[in-house]
């Protein structure tokens, strides 16, 4: 098994990412999404104001179909109010649960490294949701890996090493989950200074 991830600047490019993947015969079992929430498109909660502890998976919203359809609203120290579904979202909820705060955060990069993504990579992609964006992981056999690929770069996927030498540029290091997360506003600077750069 492979683990194959992509990170997404808009909700619709991931969303359409995920159903491509079904449609292609990866089990809703084997997907996850993690989307940055701070706007409140999948609707309000409590989640902004439990990001500093870690809150659980709650509320679920409606979905286009398979594992969209269950996308709960949870909180992550450092990123804020994100909707989440699958595998990554479950080891996050079960690590918030009985954690203090940043248990979610070890949750997510921690599901993310023990399943084959490099921590660095991981930490990159965890910061990428605080800033408001949307990751798609995805586990397939090494057979389908070259097809979940290229389903995540045709769905308009960020490039990873552009994105992370601009965030490296801004004195990003790694993620910290005791900095604050971003507000709707900020996220909203971030994409438009993407959208500017192309990267």
């Amino acid at each position: 098994m492979k683990t194959v991830t992509g990170l997404f600047d808009d909700y619709t490019d991931a969303s359409a990412a995920v159903s491509d993947l079904e449609s292609a015969g990866v089990p809703s079992s084997d997907i996850s999404i993690v989307s940055n929430n701070a706007d409140k498109r999948h609707g309000d909660s409590n989640a902004a104001e439990d990001a500093g502890t870690g809150a659980g998976i709650g509320a679920v919203v409606g979905g286009a179909g398979g594992l969209l359809t269950g996308l709960g609203l949870m909180a992550i120290p450092g990123v804020g109010p994100v909707v989440a579904a699958g595998w990554l979202a479950a080891t996050a909820a079960g690590a918030t649960a009985g954690a203090v705060a940043g248990g979610a955060v070890g949750g997510i990069i921690g599901g993310l490294t023990s399943s084959g993504v490099p921590e660095r990579d991981a930490h990159f992609y965890a910061e990428g949701v605080r800033r408001g964006g949307t990751l798609v992981t995805a586990k397939v056999t090494d057979a389908m890996a070259p097809e979940a690929e290229a389903i995540l770069k045709r769905s308009n996927l960020v490039n990873p090493t552009a994105r992370r030498t601009a965030y490296e540029q801004q004195g990003w290091s790694r993620f910290d989950e005791t900095l604050a997360p971003y507000n709707g506003e900020q996220i909203e600077q971030e994409r438009l200074r993407y959208r500017r750069t192309g990267t």
